[in-house]
C-alpha cells in the first residue's frame, strides 16, 4: 500500500501542538519512556531495575545523536510522554552505530556467559551490544528507511500516535525515502492492529518479530 498523506495531520499545519520535534535536552526523559514501555509495549521497569537505560543506548540514544530531524517529541503538562523516531538510510544509520556508538557499549558492558535460559532481560540486552542485529527486510531498495515509535498510557488511544507517525512519515518522504519499515514484537498485537490501520504491511516475521513496511513514493 502506498502511504499518501494527511494534509489535515502534516508537520507544517502545527494542528496538534503537544507534538514538536526533538530538542537535545530531550533525552533523559526520552530513556525513561523507553523503559516504561521496554516490555513488549508494557512497564519495562520491574525488568531492568539494575540497568535502567540498557534498552535505550540501543533503540533511543542512537537515533537522536545520528538521525535528530527524524524525531518527533510529544509532551503534556506532566512532560515528555512519548516519541517517534526515524532514519532514512538504516544500512548507513547501522554502519555509524557500530562504527562510532556500539564501541563504547562493548567497553562498558560485558557479554553475558553461561546458559542464555538463565540471562536477565539485561543480560539480554548486554549481549545485544557484543552481537548486534543489522537484519532488514528484503527488497530494501522499497523499504530503506525505517522508524519506531514509543508511548506511555497517558498519550495512548488519542490519535496522538497516529499523527505522529504521519508526520514522520511525511518528513521522510520529503526528504526522498521510497519505504519505511519498522520491526515490532510478535507479542504486541494492539501495535500490530494499529500499524495495520495505517497502511503498513507484513513483510516477514519470526517466532519473535514482525517486519512491516509501507511505500512513500
Amino acid at each position: 500500500m502506498l502511504y499518501k498523506p494527511n494534509n489535515k495531520r502534516q508537520w507544517i499545519a502545527n494542528d496538534m501542538k503537544s507534538i514538536r520535534k526533538y530538542r537535545p535536552g530531550d533525552q533523559e526523559a526520552m530513556y525513561h519512556v523507553c523503559l516504561k514501555t521496554g516490555d513488549h509495549g508494557n512497564d519495562g521497569e520491574p525488568f531492568y531495575t539494575e540497568d535502567p537505560d540498557a534498552l535505550a543506548r540501543i533503540y533511543t540514544g542512537p537515533y537522536v545523536h545520528f538521525s535528530p530531524d527524524f524525531a518527533l517529541i510529544i509532551e503534556d503538562d506532566e512532560g515528555l510522554c512519548g516519541y517517534a523516531l526515524g532514519v532514512l538510510d538504516t544500512h548507513e544509520f547501522y554502519e555509524r552505530y557500530d562504527r562510532e556508538w556500539r564501541p563504547d557499549l562493548i567497553e562498558q558492558f560485558t557479554d553475558p556467559k553461561g546458559d542464555p535460559a538463565k540471562w536477565s532481560r539485561v543480560e539480554k540486552i548486554h549481549h545485544q551490544y557484543h552481537h548486534p542485529n543489522y537484519f532488514c527486510p528484503e527488497p530494501y531498495s522499497d523499504y530503506p528507511a525505517h522508524l519506531h515509535i514509543d508511548l506511555l498510557p497517558r498519550a495512548q488511544g488519542q490519535g496522538y500516535g497516529r499523527s505522529m507517525i504521519e508526520q514522520l512519515l511525511d518528513l521522510l518522504r520529503k526528504a526522498g525515502a521510497p519505504g519505511v519499515h519498522l520491526e515490532m514484537s510478535a507479542k504486541n498485537v494492539r501495535a500490530y492492529g494499529f500499524y495495520k490501520k495505517l497502511g503498513f504491511q507484513e513483510l516477514i516475521r519470526d517466532d519473535e518479530n514482525i517486519y512491516m513496511g509501507i511505500k512513500l513514493q
